[in-house]
């Protein structure tokens, strides 16, 4: 059975037993709402290392002052229920005063990284984002980070800061998990109508038009990005954001597909956000999805 626990001081007792005997700690974090993302990170986890911690907490610092925070998804006994299923042995929730207590000031940033694609359109994002998952790792001290690729800017801004602040561990990035008809899984498609929920869809055939493209031949990323844009274009009820071709590892502009390229989008269907993105490798011709 899964533990819940709320502090710093029984998390790091719960994980320094698991620690004396002799298991690998394997970690996920996340926002609660748990879908199955969420379980397949969950899972791999649980297969692949003797201890897993799942951390719930939406975090305050990621939102700004326009967005969801305060109606974010939030079903703390549903979402224990999920974890323990998909075989975490611990779920940390803590408060918002455990995270942030009087008077922090310190945060981090990825310079070069989080003021792209999504940071663009969400300053001060991805500060968030590194600053919590920078506190929970020093808090559960992982042998294995597991984080999806639906995030994929986060998972590289991520992976970069592990790097260069010496966090002792892996990183592993699982691929995205998607609804039958190729919507990416996410907490925010929940605030969807049905209507809206169908015209989403069209995100992921927007970008699988670039792949079929690709796969054909093209490598002209700028012809790539314009055929996944003209369908979504076409619709206005779809707000894009962006829809962008970059490195798949630095984030960079890409011109030409010579190295395995990220094929990053960003819309708006009504009052949902959504993101997802597809790999196109040159190396092997293939589309990572």
């Amino acid at each position: 059975m899964a533990e819940l626990v709320r502090t710093k001081a029984v998390l790091r007792e719960r994980i320094a037993a698991a620690r004396a005997n002799g298991l690998v700690i394997g970690f996920v974090p996340t926002m609660g709402a748990l879908h199955k993302g969420h379980i397949s990170l969950i899972e791999a986890s649980a297969a692949s290392c003797g201890f897993t911690v799942v951390s719930i907490f939406v975090n305050p610092t990621q939102f700004g002052p326009q967005e969801d925070y305060q109606r974010y998804p939030r079903d703390l006994q549903g979402d224990l229920k999920l974890a323990e299923a998909a075989r975490a042995d611990l779920v940390y929730a803590p408060s918002v005063e455990e995270m942030y207590p009087k008077g922090f000031k310190t945060f981090v940033t990825v310079e070069g990284l989080s003021d792209l694609l999504c940071g663009a359109f969400r300053p001060g994002h991805f500060r968030g984002v590194a600053t919590v998952v920078a506190k929970l790792l020093n808090q559960v001290r992982p042998d294995v980070l597991f984080l999806g690729r639906k995030d994929a800017q986060q998972a590289v801004i991520l992976s970069q800061m592990v790097r260069d602040l010496d966090f002792e561990l892996a990183v592993k990035v699982l691929p995205t998990v998607r609804e039958d008809d190729g919507l990416a899984i996410s907490s925010r498609n929940r605030y969807l109508s049905p209507s809206q929920r169908l015209r989403a869809a069209k995100l992921f055939d927007a970008l699988m038009t670039a792949g079929r493209l690709f796969q054909s031949g093209l490598r002209d990323a700028n012809e790539l990005v314009k055929a996944a844009l003209t369908p979504l274009q076409s619709d206005e009820q779809i707000e894009v954001e962006y829809l962008e071709a970059r490195d798949a590892e630095s984030l960079k502009p890409v011109q030409q597909v010579t190295e395995r390229t990220l094929l990053a989008l960003a819309a708006r269907i009504g009052t949902a956000r959504l993101i997802d993105n597809i790999v196109l490798d040159p190396a092997t011709g293939l589309v990572e999805r």
